[in-house]
């Protein structure tokens, strides 16, 4: 059963962290491509610009549908770790410590900053660079903390079951 629950844990954050983490980092770029204003008159541009901030809203979908569905990878999580007698060890203390850090910051910082930008974009306003990087950041944040949570489930500091 072990080996079900990890099998399901592993592809878990697979399939709902890597969409997250890859669609918030290219959102802030992308919102910084979309034009400042409309073309006058109607022309091809307007298809484009609709088109960008189409992309912008998709990035921003998917973090918040594959968000929903991460909630997967803790419970399965906690499942296999329980399964497995660690509970208790300090590798996992640690990763469960970073995975609501990431969580929060993905709920609390990344995901309303999206959307402010995209109602900005959506009402024809510029976005301004600054606050484009600080949701960089904020995403880079979240995204070291996933790595580092991948790196002790894999090297398990400590543990008596680690390579």
């Amino acid at each position: 059963m072990t080996k079900i629950l990890l099998s399901l844990h592993v592809l878990a954050a697979i399939i709902a962290v890597g969409p997250v983490t890859v669609a918030a980092s290219m959102f802030p770029a992308a919102a910084r491509r979309v034009p400042v204003a409309l073309p006058a008159g109607g022309g091809a541009g307007d298809a484009t610009d609709a088109g960008d901030v189409g992309t912008v809203r998709l990035l921003h979908r998917i973090c918040r549908v594959y968000a929903a569905l991460g909630i997967a990878v803790p419970v399965l999580g906690f499942a296999t770790a329980s399964a497995m007698g660690v509970l208790g060890d300090a590798w996992l203390i640690a990763s469960i410590t970073l995975t609501a850090a990431a969580a929060g910051i993905l709920v609390a910082l990344v995901l309303p900053r999206q959307e402010e930008l995209l109602e900005q974009l959506t009402g024809g306003q510029p976005v301004e660079r600054a606050r484009t990087a600080r949701l960089a950041m904020f995403t880079g944040l979240f995204n070291l903390l996933w790595a580092t949570v991948t790196i002790l489930m894999i090297v398990r500091p400590g543990s008596t079951t680690g390579a």
